[in-house]
């Protein structure tokens, strides 16, 4: 942290702290899919190819996103891409923008009207590999050497046994050629390039693609030359590993909270008990560094989104007050307040604009409702303590927020539950943000929480 702190100010970045970044809440887009230039709602025929998403274009809808209560997004990698890399994690040329976003001055000019309206802006980056049909065509790193061989790789030369680390690290993720980072001139022109982008363009952090590809060391150092709050992918469901990625054990201020998304899947779509949920946090506590700085998520770009496994609402919306309120950064992938359902990629990768960007959507004012609970509550200033758990019913606390959700879903059975392990006081009155005329008072230490199909509820003190 002292490094990163110097680096900011021999800088022009304002750099953010990880302690900063937990009061934020992140809206993830694909740059290519949020918002293009022409005007109309008509889908993208291929969602293979670019769509016509741009820089330009999302910076005019930054108070639709601002409106719904986040400060943060998250954007697509910017350099120049193979043909069809519309997604960004097919960088042939560092040197070079990617076009099909627009230009640097209109990516500039998209972090300044961010930053305006305290907005601040994540950018992608890789660090793992780089894709073309010939290497001699890739820019900067176009010999071989800059590339791991395939010594240790199977004879396709790609990943197949995923709990081999010499294998992940060392060979080829979709057939795209693994950079090898021990070779001095790849780790320092990546090094020097992550730098000079968040110098130039003023970013406030980095998430970090294919972490899990690349040996430990290397982060370090890339997160040191970036000078930025960084939140790396470690897609795996095993806690262990992955939390051996963030600091003290690894050298991540903060990466994606895999191991919570595999779980809130299995609890809220396909109902397994809530102690599976209990089970995670109390696990999450023991493993990392610091779970407040995770960036917690129920949809991504990686997963088929949460409505192609269940169409129930309820349980949706019981996943993302789980999300927005519990222990971390949330962070909500757009969509998500239009009720996308797209199953695996491309699918789940849909065009913003068929939406029509509606305000009025349910699922829109309830985001609203939750980021609103937590700047009002500053959540991220208190530890995540349970209050009651079975196997239907979790309750938990962040202050004086009371959280309490179900895995029943829209059809199930009321849910009644007598809370008597809470931080209030005798009298004290809480209320729904969902229903304020929904309230309950302290009585006799006892607070009782009905919830009516499949309901969550979130409670203030008022």
């Amino acid at each position: 942290m002292r490094l990163v702190l110097i680096l900011c100010l021999v800088t022009s970045v304002f750099c953010a702290t990880s302690q900063e970044w937990k009061s934020r809440s992140i809206y993830q887009v694909l740059t290519d899919r949020f918002a293009k230039s022409t005007s109309g709602t008509a889908r993208c025929l291929d969602l293979n190819d670019y769509c016509g998403g741009s820089y330009k274009a999302l910076t005019k809808k930054l108070d639709y996103i601002k409106d719904m209560g986040f400060n943060a997004i998250w954007i697509s990698p910017i350099p120049h891409n193979f043909p069809k890399g519309y997604h960004g994690y097919w960088a042939d040329d560092l040197t070079r923008m990617n076009e099909h976003f627009g230009t640097e001055k209109e990516l500039l000019e998209l972090v300044k009207r961010a930053h305006l309206k305290d907005i601040w802006v994540m950018v992608d980056v890789v660090g793992n590999h780089m894709f073309h049909d010939f290497i001699d065509q890739i820019i900067p790193f176009n010999k071989s050497e800059h590339y791991h061989s395939c010594d240790v790789c199977p004879r396709s030369c790609q990943i197949e046994d995923w709990s081999n680390q010499q294998q992940v690290e060392d060979c080829k993720l979709s057939n795209m050629p693994d950079l090898n980072q021990t070779h001095p001139y790849v780790r320092d022109t990546l090094k020097s390039w992550v730098k000079d982008v968040v110098d130039k363009y003023k970013f406030d952090g980095i998430r970090i693609d294919t972490v899990l590809e690349v040996p430990k060391w290397f982060w370090g150092e890339y997160v040191q030359s970036a000078g930025v709050f960084a939140m790396g992918e470690v897609a795996n469901s095993d806690l262990s590993y992955v939390s051996g990625y963030q600091s003290p054990l690894g050298t991540m201020p903060s990466v994606l909270s895999y191991p919570l998304y595999y779980t809130m899947v299995n609890v809220f779509a396909y109902g397994h008990s809530m102690y599976e949920l209990r089970d995670s946090f109390n696990a999450y506590v023991k493993s990392f560094g610091d779970v407040d700085v995770l960036g917690t998520f129920l949809d991504c770009h990686d997963q088929p989104r949460f409505l192609s496994f269940n169409r129930d609402h309820k349980l949706y919306e019981n996943g993302l007050v789980t999300v927005m309120l519990s222990s971390g950064i949330p962070v909500v992938y757009y969509g998500t307040e239009q009720y996308f359902d797209g199953g695996h990629d491309p699918w789940n990768r849909e065009d913003m604009w068929r939406s029509d960007y509606n305000t009025k959507s349910d699922m829109y004012k309830y985001i609203k409702a939750l980021n609103w609970a937590r700047d009002r509550g500053q959540v991220w200033k208190y530890m995540q303590v349970e209050r009651y758990v079975d196997d239907h019913f979790y309750a938990f606390t962040r202050g004086q927020v009371l959280v309490a959700t179900t895995n029943v879903g829209s059809g199930g059975p009321k849910i009644e539950r007598h809370i008597t392990y809470h931080p209030y006081r005798e009298g004290d009155r809480l209320c729904n943000i969902f229903w304020p005329t929904d309230c309950i008072t302290v009585w006799q230490n006892e607070l009782q929480v009905v919830l009516n199909s499949g309901e969550a509820k979130v409670y203030l003190l008022t």
